[in-house]
């Protein structure tokens, strides 16, 4: 195997939810075809079901389906769990892709789409959990990093947890990438396309793909932020990306 090449584990399970019988033949062939484990629904509530069963290691989840819609069973699975979600939808609209990435998903893909760009991106996310790696919780790869504490507020990127006076704040596994990448050098403005392409491995194609950073910039600044609207930590510096600081320890015009 070549250096850098991400080869799934005979561990690897993936939940493909769609309601399209054609979709889910094809894409459970070629995924079976990678060398992942693939375990099919063919409408919400029998994903949830499937999800309980075989606790996937990636769900592929179609938007538009009967019973319960592929936003519905993303709010179910986030009220448990931070399991990588990537959806499959026809609707193409920016609003569409925001409010499901609000709810918690990791990516995005519009119909049609490229199997093999379907394979790409997964193997892109389960490489960033550590998904085959022996050495480690596959969740939890240490970076070297450490702690970084900021006022009340403690990131422990060994342990990706973070806390604000001893209470656990709950990160899906992208939120805390995106707070390790920005914080790993505090003060350096970090490009929307640079943060797009280290955490989605995708260059923007289009305005609406760096859209996205904006929407996971916006629920982490919700979840560690005391006041969102005015920002301390992760600061927007306009026109080019985002930036973050240590509180007392840089200044630098921003535009929150």
């Amino acid at each position: 195997m070549e250096s850098g090449e991400s080869t799934p584990t005979p561990q690897s399970t993936l939940l493909v939810v769609d309601d399209e019988p054609a979709v889910r033949r094809v894409l459970s062939m070629r995924l079976q075809l990678a060398g992942y484990r693939v375990v099919c629904a063919e409408d919400g509530e029998e994903a949830l079901e499937k999800f309980l069963a075989e606790q996937p290691d990636l769900v592929v989840l179609d938007v538009m389906m009967p019973k319960l819609d592929g936003f519905s069973v993303c709010r179910r699975l986030r009220a448990e769990s931070a399991v990588p979600i990537i959806f499959l939808s026809s609707l193409d609209a920016i609003a569409e892709k925001v409010a499901g990435l609000d709810l918690g998903a990791d990516d995005y893909l519009s119909k049609p789409f490229s199997p093999k760009e379907l394979e790409a991106r997964i193997s892109r996310i389960l490489r960033r959990v550590g998904r085959g790696t022996a050495s480690q919780d596959p969740r939890e790869p240490v970076t070297g990093l450490g702690v970084i504490r900021l006022g009340d507020l403690v990131v422990d990127t060994n342990r990706r947890q973070v806390t604000r006076a001893g209470e656990r704040i709950a990160l899906t596994y992208t939120e805390f990438s995106l707070l390790e990448l920005l914080f790993r050098e505090p003060g350096r403005v970090v490009p929307r396309a640079e943060i797009l392409e280290q955490l989605w491995g995708y260059p923007p194609r289009r305005t609406a793909d760096l859209r996205v950073v904006d929407v996971y910039v916006a629920r982490l600044r919700g979840k560690l932020e005391p006041d969102p609207r005015n920002p301390e930590l992760i600061l927007t510096v306009r026109g080019t990306g985002y930036a973050s600081q240590r509180l007392g320890e840089l200044s630098i015009p921003v535009g929150a």
